[in-house]
């Protein structure tokens, strides 16, 4: 049986188009209502009733115009609702409070979905620190040390096809090879941690460990620190952090949390 065809033809098309469009808004901003058509491939006319249900209930708002649709506040009451619900969270966040403690430097959680990692808490470092790395962002599991920490913690039959053949540069130094971005990963699983270094963040080097909060490793903490700052064994210092905290997470018995 094809399951993705199933899927497909299994799916409330009104629901779908509502959930398509949150997603699209989310991923590439307010759009007049021909622009979501054009992008989504919806017909303007079957959008129009949608567009004005979903201002209704809060899930979009509009500009002053009111022909500019944008996000509406019920998302941020449903992001704060799983937020508050998420016991991953709940259980980082006193750790990554710790490692901001020890480091000075910016930390993030991310969660692995699919072959791309949202971010989904963070701790801003005391010097500042420009990164493309707000909660509920995405960006591609190869790039990052987050995503490298989670996917080298998978069986190899796993990883490979997460990790696409055609690789997308993030930034100029982005590892685009394939085989030298599988032997990256394979690095990771034998040190216990990853390293990026610029290859999603021009002049920032990023440092990750996975989570073992669950039987299989979907959440993972990293160190977002600037090259210039990486003198005085602060690169081992760091790395250490990450290490003792894994271990320390690893040996907790009530800390596995089912999913």
């Amino acid at each position: 049986m094809d399951t993705d065809k199933t899927a497909a033809t299994s799916q409330v098309k009104s629901a779908a188009r509502v959930l398509d469009v949150l997603d699209d808004i989310a991923a590439h901003g307010p759009g007049t209502q021909l622009q979501l058509a054009t992008r989504l491939g919806i017909p303007k006319s079957s959008l129009h009733a949608l567009l004005r249900t979903m201002c209704a209930r809060g899930w979009l708002d509009t500009d002053q115009t009111g022909s500019v649709y944008r996000l509406g506040v019920h998302t941020l009451t449903v992001s704060s609702a799983y937020i508050d619900g998420d016991p991953v969270l709940s259980r980082a966040s006193a750790v990554m409070d710790e490692i901001a403690a020890a480091t000075e430097e910016t930390v993030h959680l991310g969660r692995l979905e699919g072959a791309e990692v949202i971010y989904t808490a963070k701790r801003e470092s005391k010097h500042p620190l420009r990164m493309y790395s707000a909660v509920g962002r995405r960006l591609p599991a190869y790039s990052t040390a987050l995503g490298r920490a989670m996917l080298a913690e998978m069986p190899e039959d796993v990883r490979e096809p997460l990790v696409p053949h055609q690789i997308k540069a993030i930034t100029t130094q982005t590892t685009t090879d394939r085989d030298a971005l599988l032997a990256i990963i394979d690095k990771a699983a034998q040190v216990g941690y990853a390293e990026e270094s610029e290859e999603s963040c021009l002049g920032v080097r990023c440092f990750g460990v996975a989570l073992p909060f669950s039987r299989r490793s979907v959440d993972a903490l990293s160190v977002a620190v600037p090259i210039s700052r990486l003198k005085h064994g602060r690169e081992d210092f760091i790395i250490e952090t990450l290490l003792s905290v894994k271990a320390r997470l690893s040996a907790m018995r009530d800390n596995r949390l089912v999913r």
